[in-house]
Order: structure tokens, then C-alpha cells, then sequence
């Protein structure tokens, strides 16, 4: 594993003391006993970071990345220059990209898998498309709110591209609440649950390392995505994710950031400051819209004012209707309906 010494600091905002990336296969050291690897993704988002926690004469792994054969030959390369089986693997999130692997990583050593209920039964549910996380739910949602019909075919057409970035779930797990400690070798992990993003994400806080593995709750460059499933069709996530990241300004200023994806950084609630901002912005602007009734769909390019393929467009109609659906909660917008049942929202004044 390469070593690379983290400077500590306090940064009014968020630094990066990690200039240089781990290639594929490969291990950066971050703390004491923590490694960071990168995987490659084939999306616009095009990397993931994962990480090795070491426990004594084995190992823990923080997410497993998408089930793809590159990140595999990398994981069975990382494993074997280390030598040590993996104890456990521990799931921040049911997203293909973070839960594609676990269960094969798991057999690997027969590790145990550590999740919390909400993300093991969101993936369960999105696996075997239960009523209200199929696709014919998600297409139904976006069709009421508004999204042309060439684009829902499209997404339509992809099928369930869940069961291919995870070709097997978890059948049993051990659960993690929030405010659990985890024991990895000589330090305790504290367990701090997001909401928003997805169901019950877990993150996790090592106070006697300072450092914070955030999964996607906390991210250095962008925000991650928030979205409304067709099971709760005027479910408030946007509201419950500001709620989960004020969390994080508990921590000490100088924590270091392990986050999924982008480098490590300190700077906590500067980047909180930040993300609160950025999504402040982003309602202004959907109000500024609404003094007519505009639909999630119709609003696309107020959120997102660039080309979006198929993939994109699924996370931002789920976040377009997630803003809107806050935006109505704090009673600046209304929900009507049209003549032909599509929903809209328009300003309240």
C-alpha cells in the first residue's frame, strides 16, 4: 500500500491534501489503516471510491463498487497483494455502485455484510421491482409529471438495469442502526445515518482517527442526487437531506472527508454551507419559474441547462419533483393538475 502523509487542518474552505489519485488496482493510504481505492464507473460519473479499514489479521471493506469485471480484477488484485481475508463488508448504501459486489466480495472469505433495514429492503425492492419501485411505477410518476413520451420510452427500454449493476443481493445481513459503534481493529466506528439521498444511508465516524467515511451523503464537488420514488409520490427527501447534513457540523472542523466520490477533504461545514447554498439556489430559481404553472418535466432545463442522456434524465426528474415537492412543503408552490392529469406547480402568491 503507498503511503501518503494527510496534513491536518481547520480550511475555512474545503481542502484537498491527496493531489494525487489512486490508480486502478491500486491503494493509497489516507490514515493509519485506511485505504482508498479507485474504480471506474461507465456513466458521466466515472469513478467511485472505496475503502479497506484494517482489522487486525483481516480486513473490513467500506462499499464494493458496481459489478463490472474491471472492478473485480481489481478487487481480486487488491486482495491478494494485501493477503489478509476480508471480516466484513460494510454497505454505506443500496446503490448499484456501492452494494454490485457485496455479496460476491462476502462468499470471497465468508464475510459478513453490514447494512442498515432501510437500504437492505430498498434494494430488495428495486431488485424485484415491488409495487412502487418498478419501472412501470417510476414511468407512471414521470408521465403525471409532466416527461415527453420519447424520453420515458427510452427509459422504458432499458429494462431493470438495477438487477445488472447487482446481480445478487444480500440475503441476510447484520443491521447497523444510527449511533451504533463498530469495532475495526483498535478503534470504534460511530454509524450516522443520512437521509434523502437513499432510504437509511450510513455513514461512518472514527473519532480517534478524525475521520469521516461519508458514502454519498457528503461529496466534495457535487450534490448528490434526491430523489421522489412513485411509492412516495410527495415525499419530502430534499428536506430530509439538509436535515442529515447539518448532522455532520457536529463533527470536529477538521475531520477528514473519505466521500464515494471526488478526492478526500476537510473543510466540513464549509462544504455543508455549500450544499445548503446550492440548493437554496436551485429553489429560487424553480419559484422564479413557477409564476405560471410549469410541470417537473417542463422544469428540467431550469435544473439542469445542459444535453442529459437517458441515465441523467431518470436522477433528474426524481430531483426536479424532490424540489418541488420541498418547495411545496414550505408553501412557496401548489400542486395543480391540467385537463389531461399531468401535474404542475405554481406560486402561491
Amino acid at each position: 500500500m503507498n503511503v501518503t502523509v494527510a496534513p491536518a487542518s481547520a480550511p475555512d474552505q474545503p481542502d484537498y491534501p491527496f493531489p494525487d489519485l489512486p490508480a486502478a488496482g491500486e491503494r493509497i493510504e489516507v490514515a493509519p489503516g485506511i485505504g482508498w481505492l479507485r474504480m471506474p464507473l461507465p456513466f458521466a460519473l466515472d469513478h467511485i471510491n472505496l475503502w479497506t479499514v484494517d482489522d487486525g489479521e483481516r480486513l473490513v471493506a467500506i462499499d464494493s463498487g458496481l459489478a463490472t469485471e474491471a472492478i473485480r480484477e481489481a478487487w481480486t488484485r487488491v486482495l491478494a497483494e494485501d493477503g489478509r481475508p476480508l471480516s466484513r463488508m460494510v454497505v454505506t448504501h443500496y446503490h448499484p455502485d456501492h452494494l454490485g459486489l457485496a455479496t460476491w466480495l462476502a462468499a470471497r472469505d465468508g464475510a459478513s455484510i453490514h447494512m442498515t433495514y432501510g437500504e437492505y429492503f430498498g434494494g430488495h425492492a428495486t431488485w424485484h421491482q415491488i409495487a412502487g419501485y418498478a419501472i412501470p411505477d417510476m414511468l407512471a410518476l414521470f408521465r403525471e409529471h409532466g416527461l415527453d413520451e420519447e424520453r420515458l420510452e427510452a427509459l422504458g427500454a432499458r429494462g431493470n438495469v438495477y438487477r445488472r449493476g447487482v446481480p445478487e443481493m444480500p440475503q441476510r445481513i447484520e443491521r447497523m442502526h444510527d449511533g451504533d459503534l463498530l469495532r475495526i481493529g483498535a478503534h470504534d466506528w460511530r454509524v450516522i445515518t443520512g437521509h434523502g439521498h437513499s432510504p437509511e444511508h450510513a455513514s461512518l465516524y472514527c473519532a480517534s482517527l478524525g475521520v469521516l467515511i461519508s458514502g454519498d451523503m457528503l461529496l466534495p464537488r457535487i450534490s448528490t442526487n434526491i430523489s421522489v420514488f412513485a411509492a412516495t409520490p410527495e415525499d419530502d427527501p430534499l428536506g430530509r437531506f439538509l436535515a442529515s447534513l447539518r448532522r455532520f457540523c457536529e463533527l470536529p472542523a477538521d475531520t477528514l472527508v473519505l466521500p464515494s466520490h471526488g478526492k478526500p477533504f476537510r473543510g466540513i461545514r464549509a462544504r455543508v454551507d455549500q450544499l445548503v447554498e446550492h440548493h437554496r439556489e436551485r429553489c429560487a430559481a424553480l419559484v422564479a419559474e413557477c409564476d405560471t404553472p410549469h410541470s417537473a418535466g417542463e422544469l428540467l432545463e431550469t435544473l439542469f441547462p445542459r444535453a442529459l442522456d437517458t441515465h441523467q434524465s431518470m436522477f433528474a426528474m426524481g430531483e426536479a419533483i424532490a424540489h418541488l415537492n420541498h418547495l411545496v412543503r414550505r408553501g412557496e408552490l401548489r400542486r395543480v393538475r391540467s385537463e389531461d392529469g399531468t401535474i404542475r406547480h405554481v406560486t402561491t402568491g
